[in-house]
């Protein structure tokens, strides 16, 4: 997402670089490249004029000091005038009210009951919550049936009544989730393919009964600029809390993220990055904006590190390292845990310059980590500690064994040695990158 906005974004400000002070005249050109990169990206018109205004009043009215370099500057202050479009300051969703119930509302294909799982499974796994799911969708085909596939897959229950109102299943949820200690209730709702008076009258009435502490609206991300008008449509009758942009891990311009806060001053809280149950992202809009621009999320990247290894095996990994340790057992347990994180060209992406270095068009196939578990699976426990030992006909076995070759093991090998180098010099304090 974002990707042909940022980098219209990053080739107008190439415009600047090299000029001595930033003039009108030095900006005209990379400002109208900025404006047609919002506007194409479908942001609102009224957001991009007055975007374009406060960038250019800013940068004209900025005293660029001997030391800093007037395209840094500029970079700096769109970045900062972006973060603001996006709503400033993360908002974080409300945890602390025991139960805290959070309602979900949208229209119908937005994604609705997909959300509502991965919300539960988020609060689980980020805030060691107790969430339990409410089925309360009573029209769509199938729409119970799949909340409670999703409940299942996660381990986490769904509440369903048969023959019930929206209100009497609601109540009867709160006192289920009483009784057995639930401290999180999420209440998927109805949608309908537009906005009408049953379906808003039906969430006015769960909104009075139940009194969620969070109402979030869940809209398509490449909705565009009728989602505004949606927004605003639920937020008029419901007193929205927040919004949850799904669906941005397609081909969506991603206008209506720079557009929603500052028209309807609805946080947006949530994205959607991935159709699987763990993609869903906090919103942050200055990891945001420095992603459009291309100066990558490392702080996304650390927290997705942080999810997958254990605190206690990365310090015996790491005293093992420096003893001149590290053997084909930890570099097992470390590709295991870079297959945890994701497929790996989503973490390229965030970082630092990876348009500009082609790292957004990277794929990895993860036959690759197939083999190299295969190979080393087939290895005695010896050889995965002495690698040292592997020769020859050691190597034409694990080979046979694990469906490669010969050339395949000994790559496997190089790598590793590579790896244990590398890592033995950091440990000693004497790596230096290589550029």
């Amino acid at each position: 997402m974002f990707e042909y906005m940022g980098d219209r974004l990053s080739n107008a400000i190439k415009n600047i670089r090299g000029m001595g002070k930033i003039t009108e005249e030095n900006i005209a050109d990379a400002m109208r490249e900025i404006r047609i990169a919002l506007l194409e990206a479908d942001v609102n018109y009224q957001v991009v004029k007055e975007f374009i205004n406060d960038v250019k009043t800013k940068a004209l009215a900025m005293d660029v000091g001997k030391s800093l370099k007037p395209d840094e500057v500029f970079i700096k202050l769109v970045k900062d005038e972006l973060v603001a479009l996006l709503g400033g300051d993360y908002v974080p969703l409300e945890v602390t009210k025991n139960p805290t119930i959070l309602m979900l509302v949208g229209l119908q294909g937005s994604g609705k009951t997909t959300t509502a799982g991965k919300l539960a499974n988020f609060l689980r796994k980020k805030h060691s919550k107790k969430p339990l799911l409410v089925a309360c969708d009573i029209y769509r085909p199938a729409a119970i049936a799949q909340l409670e596939t999703i409940g299942k897959e996660l381990d986490i229950p769904v509440f369903t009544q048969e023959k019930a109102k929206v209100t009497e299943i609601a109540q009867a949820a709160l006192a289920y989730a009483k009784e057995n200690h639930h401290d999180y209730i999420i209440i998927d709702t109805a949608g309908r393919l537009q906005i009408d008076v049953a379906l808003m009258q039906e969430l006015k009435d769960l909104d009075a009964l139940v009194s969620p502490q969070e109402k979030l609206l869940v809209i398509d991300g490449s909705m565009g600029q009728d989602a505004i008008n949606v927004i605003t449509g639920f937020n008029d009758s419901l007193a929205l809390t927040g919004c949850i942009l799904t669906k941005l891990d397609g081909n969506t311009k991603g206008g209506v993220a720079l557009s929603v806060r500052h028209l309807t001053h609805i946080p947006i809280k949530f994205v959607g990055d991935s159709e699987k149950l763990d993609g869903l992202k906090e919103f942050y809009p200055e990891r945001m904006a420095e992603r459009i621009l291309d100066m990558g999320d490392i702080l996304s990247i650390v927290e997705k590190v942080e999810d997958v290894f254990d605190e206690e095996e990365a310090k015996a990994q790491a005293a093992k390292m420096k003893k001149g340790k590290y053997d084909l057992e930890d570099f097992l347990t470390n590709l295991r845990q870079i297959k945890k994180l994701g497929p790996l060209e989503n973490i390229l992406k965030m970082l630092p310059q990876a348009r500009k270095m082609g790292l957004n068009n990277v794929n990895v196939d993860p036959k690759q980590f197939a083999h190299l578990e295969a190979m080393i699976s087939s290895m005695t426990p010896e050889e995965r500690r002495k690698p040292e030992i592997i020769k020859a006909s050691r190597k034409q076995r694990i080979a046979k064994g694990s469906g490669t070759t010969v050339e395949e093991v000994n790559r496997l090998l190089n790598q590793f040695n590579m790896m244990k180098d590398m890592m033995k010099k950091m440990s000693n304090g004497n790596f230096k990158m290589p550029f």
